[in-house]
């Protein structure tokens, strides 16, 4: 069941690797199908050059598993803590992306000193607190520091994005670690200057307005 959406799963999870994002079987992404409410997510410890379709779990709100021979994401119960509670995300990814989770190692958000990160963040890059992998938890710190933002920190651990679908999802982790980057390269020159709320406004408003076709 759901193929389209396993296949499309399956090919947005090679661009994490693509793009630097994860190592070996760190990371995930999962979707959420708008006409069942089921969610698809990567399975556990799979190296992603040998993700297939069919490896893809599919499961309900609640964490049953609908349909797959393989355990879930580790990370499947946040997963659906922050699909329960922000009913207008329709994809997640969890990576630890090296500058990105630099700040997070840190327990500090990323300054909005970038237009580009105006444009996609709609503000600095928020860092929640610590929590630890295989329950609800993660998942709520999520929910209670992302805030308006598609992306947050999470202390000591890495990166989680959101978006309206899963390729929404999958730009934010790349946009953040791109940015991540640019900041921290930055930071080693000397100390950049925020830009002022009411021009991130502006820009964050055009870039989701007029920008593009």
């Amino acid at each position: 069941m759901l193929q389209p959406l396993r296949e499309q799963l399956c090919e947005l999870h090679m661009e994490l690797p693509k793009n630097d994002l994860v190592k070996w079987t760190g990371g995930n992404v999962s979707a959420r199908d708008p006409e069942t409410g089921y969610v698809v997510i990567k399975p556990s410890g799979v190296r992603y050059e040998d993700l297939r379709p069919e490896h893809m779990v599919i499961v309900n709100l609640d964490g049953d598993i609908v349909e797959g021979n393989l355990k879930p994401s580790s990370d499947t119960a946040s997963h659906l803590y922050i699909y329960r509670h922000r009913p207008d995300v329709g994809g997640i990814v969890h990576t630890h992306s090296p500058y990105a989770t630099a700040f997070a190692a840190v327990g500090k958000p990323i300054p909005v000193v970038l237009t580009a990160m105006a444009d996609e963040f709609g503000g600095p890059i928020p860092c929640g607190g610590f929590a630890l992998i295989g329950s609800e938890a993660i998942g709520k710190v999520v929910v209670e520091s992302i805030g308006a933002s598609c992306a947050v920190l999470l202390k000591n651990h890495g990166v989680f994005t959101i978006g309206r679908d899963a390729t929404a999802a999958v730009k934010a982790a790349v946009m953040t670690e791109d940015v991540a980057k640019t900041v921290w390269l930055a930071l080693q020159i000397g100390q950049p200057e925020e830009i002022a709320p009411e021009d991130v406004a502006k820009l964050h408003y055009r870039y989701t307005h007029v920008y593009g076709q």
